[in-house]
């Protein structure tokens, strides 16, 4: 599991975290404030007077009967009127009114969710690779046949702008040079199928190289680095080759590495020999 999965998970579990701490507590604040917004009732309740209230005993049905047919026959007043109320139980928890408070509390539960899940899901976009396949992760460039002739027709390399990388021809028979070079061990599988990856960046500044036609090499405009067809430093400022990428070739089909920026050989490293073939784009400066 690599460090940015590990840091990712650990953002989404302090998010979740943070929201159930949150809501428990508001949950358990409501709850208080509405047991003590609600006046008790019980037996020892007092009434308007301060005086305990008393529970009349309950009375059967024979008697009723009784005091009822004696009111009528005159022999005495009925007090089916004082049979007792029923007992008034403590409220239910989930049945508590809604206060003004508990309103507000749930805005700032659901105001502070709605924050925590934007920053989960910025950590998310942000760590997680693109599922479309772009650049972080491993990008389809295409048939490797298709890539070279297309290379060949038009004289400059093949770029991919989702991958933000150029692929390039490296010639199968200086690959016994570039094996002596440490910096080409991790895309020595690339150049053994004719191909090199680079990464379009300018190891400088990071300004983004173009292809110059007339010369055959990538110049950048910024400050003047150059470098060969295979991403070689020939010239400026840059403190070392074109980084690149690792390279597969799956039933035909070329993949790119981008999760992997492999960082670009040393100056002085020439295993194509490859010189301008044209005139330059750019003035070199000079080293």
């Amino acid at each position: 599991m690599d460090t940015a999965l590990i840091l990712l998970l650990s953002v989404l579990g302090l998010v979740l975290l943070a929201a159930v701490l949150v809501f428990s507590t508001l949950r358990r604040r409501d709850l208080r404030n509405a047991r003590e917004d609600t006046p008790a009732t019980d037996s020892g309740a007092t009434g308007a007077t301060g005086t305990a209230l008393e529970v009349a005993p309950e009375r059967t049905g024979r008697e009723i009967e009784r005091d009822v047919a004696m009111e009528r026959r005159g022999g005495g007043s009925s007090d089916v009127s004082t049979a007792p109320a029923p007992l008034a139980l403590p409220p239910d928890e989930e049945t508590l009114g809604v206060t003004r408070r508990m309103v507000l509390n749930r805005g700032i539960i659901t105001g502070f969710s709605l924050l925590l899940s934007g920053f989960g899901a910025a950590m998310l976009a942000m760590l997680w690779p693109s599922l479309s396949g772009g650049f972080g992760s491993k990008v389809r460039a295409g048939k490797l046949d298709d890539i070279l002739k297309e290379i060949e027709d038009k004289k400059e390399p093949f770029y991919l702008a989702a991958g933000r990388f150029y692929i390039n021809p490296y010639p199968v028979t200086d690959v016994p040079k570039a094996k002596q070079v440490q910096a080409y061990s991790a895309v020595m599988e690339g150049y053994e199928k004719g191909v090199v990856a680079l990464y379009q960046k300018c190891v400088h500044l990071g300004c983004r190289v173009p292809w110059c036609k007339p010369s055959q090499w990538f110049e950048c405009p910024c400050h003047g680095s150059q470098y060969n067809r295979v991403g070689e430093k020939k010239g400026g400022p840059a403190p070392r080759g074109l980084d690149r990428f690792p390279v597969t070739v799956e039933d035909g089909v070329v993949i790119v590495d981008t999760k992997s920026v492999v960082q670009g050989p040393p100056i002085g490293t020439n295993t194509t020999g490859q010189e301008a073939e044209g005139p330059h784009c750019i003035g070199a400066t000079k080293e």
